[in-house]
Protein backbone atom coordinates (compact mmCIF):
# COMPACT_ATOMS: atom_id res chain seq x y z
CA UNK A 1 0.00 0.00 0.00
CA UNK A 2 1.68 3.32 -1.01
CA UNK A 3 0.63 5.02 2.56
CA UNK A 4 2.44 2.35 4.62
CA UNK A 5 -0.23 0.56 5.96
CA UNK A 6 -0.18 -3.23 4.91
CA UNK A 7 -2.74 -5.90 4.72
CA UNK A 8 -2.91 -6.33 8.43
CA UNK A 9 -3.57 -2.59 8.98
CA UNK A 10 -6.80 -2.96 7.33
CA UNK A 11 -10.04 -3.92 9.31
CA UNK A 12 -11.35 -7.58 8.45
CA UNK A 13 -14.96 -7.26 6.33
CA UNK A 14 -17.97 -8.86 8.10
CA UNK A 15 -21.67 -8.96 8.60
CA UNK A 16 -22.07 -9.84 4.83
CA UNK A 17 -23.90 -12.35 3.88
CA UNK A 18 -22.71 -13.36 0.36
CA UNK A 19 -18.92 -12.84 1.91
CA UNK A 20 -19.56 -15.00 4.88
CA UNK A 21 -20.93 -18.07 2.80
CA UNK A 22 -18.33 -17.29 0.20
CA UNK A 23 -15.75 -17.78 2.84
CA UNK A 24 -17.12 -21.01 3.73
CA UNK A 25 -16.97 -21.70 0.16
CA UNK A 26 -13.31 -21.91 -0.02
CA UNK A 27 -12.95 -24.24 3.54
CA UNK A 28 -14.85 -26.53 1.26
CA UNK A 29 -13.19 -26.08 -1.50
CA UNK A 30 -9.73 -26.61 0.32
CA UNK A 31 -10.94 -29.70 2.19
CA UNK A 32 -11.85 -30.85 -1.18
CA UNK A 33 -8.30 -30.49 -2.12
CA UNK A 34 -8.85 -27.71 -4.92
CA UNK A 35 -7.61 -24.63 -3.55
CA UNK A 36 -4.33 -24.39 -1.29
CA UNK A 37 -4.57 -23.98 1.65
CA UNK A 38 -2.93 -20.52 1.96
CA UNK A 39 -1.44 -20.91 6.12
CA UNK A 40 0.20 -23.96 5.29
CA UNK A 41 0.43 -23.72 1.02
CA UNK A 42 -0.48 -27.41 0.22
CA UNK A 43 -3.60 -29.30 -0.94
CA UNK A 44 -5.39 -31.90 1.12
CA UNK A 45 -8.86 -33.87 1.06
CA UNK A 46 -10.06 -33.97 3.72
CA UNK A 47 -13.56 -35.24 2.92
CA UNK A 48 -15.18 -35.36 6.59
CA UNK A 49 -14.02 -31.48 6.83
CA UNK A 50 -15.69 -31.03 2.93
CA UNK A 51 -19.04 -32.49 3.66
CA UNK A 52 -19.34 -30.47 6.93
CA UNK A 53 -18.96 -27.44 5.56
CA UNK A 54 -21.68 -28.81 3.00
CA UNK A 55 -23.90 -29.81 5.55
CA UNK A 56 -23.52 -26.02 7.35
CA UNK A 57 -24.55 -24.95 3.61
CA UNK A 58 -27.67 -26.97 3.61
CA UNK A 59 -28.46 -26.27 7.13
CA UNK A 60 -27.98 -22.64 5.86
CA UNK A 61 -29.81 -23.02 3.30
CA UNK A 62 -32.76 -24.77 5.36
CA UNK A 63 -33.02 -21.96 7.97
CA UNK A 64 -32.67 -19.05 5.71
CA UNK A 65 -35.70 -20.22 3.32
CA UNK A 66 -37.45 -17.08 2.53
CA UNK A 67 -35.45 -14.54 4.30
CA UNK A 68 -32.59 -13.76 1.88
CA UNK A 69 -33.05 -11.48 -0.84
CA UNK A 70 -32.94 -13.10 -4.47
CA UNK A 71 -29.25 -12.32 -5.11
CA UNK A 72 -27.97 -13.90 -1.96
CA UNK A 73 -30.43 -16.57 -2.45
CA UNK A 74 -29.30 -17.31 -5.76
CA UNK A 75 -25.44 -17.37 -4.45
CA UNK A 76 -26.31 -19.73 -1.53
CA UNK A 77 -28.10 -22.07 -3.95
CA UNK A 78 -25.42 -22.32 -6.76
CA UNK A 79 -22.38 -22.97 -3.76
CA UNK A 80 -24.03 -25.52 -2.74
CA UNK A 81 -24.81 -26.87 -5.97
CA UNK A 82 -21.11 -26.53 -6.87
CA UNK A 83 -19.75 -28.16 -3.89
CA UNK A 84 -21.95 -31.08 -4.14
CA UNK A 85 -20.75 -31.73 -7.47
CA UNK A 86 -17.25 -31.18 -6.51
CA UNK A 87 -17.56 -33.07 -3.43
CA UNK A 88 -19.02 -36.14 -5.61
CA UNK A 89 -16.24 -36.10 -7.87
CA UNK A 90 -13.35 -36.08 -5.34
CA UNK A 91 -15.30 -38.81 -3.32
CA UNK A 92 -15.50 -40.71 -6.86
CA UNK A 93 -12.04 -40.36 -7.19
CA UNK A 94 -11.51 -41.24 -3.70
CA UNK A 95 -13.23 -44.42 -3.96
CA UNK A 96 -11.13 -45.23 -7.74
CA UNK A 97 -7.94 -44.67 -5.83
CA UNK A 98 -9.11 -47.25 -3.74
CA UNK A 99 -9.57 -50.31 -6.01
Amino acid sequence: MSDGRSAADLPLPGGNFRLFITRLGYQGLMSLGLLENPVTRTKAVILDNARMVLDDLTMLQDKCAGNLDPDEQEHLDKLVRDLEKAYAEVERQAAEAIE
